[in-house]
């Protein structure tokens, strides 16, 4: 069922979503999108590379924040989504999306909604806008 403009609230925070950082379903995304390197997807190569562990590619962490969206409300349009990386979002460990309305534009029937994930320490990954039209 979709979500319909009038019903949203300014300020209304979107469900959180889990999401799954696991090694094989970040295996999965990296094969489809033909990103075969180390860092992603072997706790090992990543090390010799200087990082604490497999790191979730930006890509896939843009596209867990558009799932958050689409979850909250099917059949919308993201229009625009930009996020900033402030740190890796590591493999097997545990994360979560959260989303919180920020703007309404009536004339547009668009919101704004501000982007987290977080990781199982409440820290921020990656944050980021979206404009999304209902």
């Amino acid at each position: 069922m979709s979500r319909r403009y009038e019903e949203v609230e300014f300020g209304e925070d979107l469900p959180p979503l889990a999401v799954d950082t696991g090694i094989e379903n970040v295996r999965r995304f990296t094969d489809a999108a033909g990103m075969s390197f180390g860092r992603f997807n072997d706790h090992e190569a990543a090390r010799k590379e200087g990082l604490p562990g497999a790191i979730v590619p930006g890509i896939m962490s843009q596209g867990l924040l558009a799932a958050l969206i689409h979850r909250w409300a099917p059949g919308c349009r993201i229009e625009r989504i930009d996020t900033v990386f402030r740190a890796p979002v590591l493999v097997d460990q545990p994360a979560e999306c959260h989303g919180v309305v920020t703007e309404k534009d009536d004339a547009n029937r668009r919101v704004e909604i501000d982007l987290t994930l977080r990781n199982d320490a409440g820290e921020t990954r990656v944050f980021g806008t979206a404009t999304v039209r209902l």
